[in-house]
C-alpha cells in the first residue's frame, strides 16, 4: 500500500468497465486512489475496512457489479451510496463524490446513463 493520502477501492472480481469508470470519477477531482483486489468478503465489510484504512476516510468496496461508498464517520453497514449494476454515468459519479467527500464539496447527483453491454 502507498503512504500517500489515498481514496482506497477494495474489490473482489470486480467490473472493470466500471471500475476504469469509478477510478476517472476520482482523478477527475484530482485525488489519488489505490485498488486493492480482496480474495472474499462482503460489501459492508469491505467498503467499512476501506473508508477506515484510508488516510482519508473516504472508501469504496466493489464486488462484481456492486458498488458502495463510505466514510470512517459512518458506523458499519451504512453507506452514502450504494449501486447495485449501475451504468457508467453512475459509477463514474460515485467516484466523483468519494473525492469530493475528502475535499468536502456538494455531491454529484448520481444520475442515471447507459449500462454497459457485457
Amino acid at each position: 500500500m502507498t503512504t500517500r493520502p489515498t481514496i482506497l477501492i477494495y474489490v473482489i472480481n470486480p467490473n472493470l468497465k466500471l471500475l476504469k469508470e469509478v477510478c476517472a470519477g476520482i482523478e477527475e477531482e484530482g485525488i489519488y486512489y489505490e485498488v486493492i483486489h480482496r480474495d472474499n468478503g462482503e460489501i459492508n465489510t469491505l467498503c467499512y475496512e476501506s473508508a477506515n484504512t484510508s488516510i482519508l476516510g473516504t472508501g469504496i468496496a466493489m464486488k462484481e457489479t456492486i458498488i458502495a461508498l463510505t466514510l470512517s464517520s459512518l458506523p458499519k453497514g451504512k453507506q452514502v451510496f450504494k449501486l447495485e449494476d449501475p451504468s457508467w454515468n453512475q459509477a463514474r459519479n460515485l467516484g466523483t463524490n468519494a473525492a469530493r467527500a475528502v475535499k468536502r464539496k456538494s455531491f454529484k447527483e448520481i444520475g442515471c446513463g447507459n449500462k454497459y453491454d457485457d
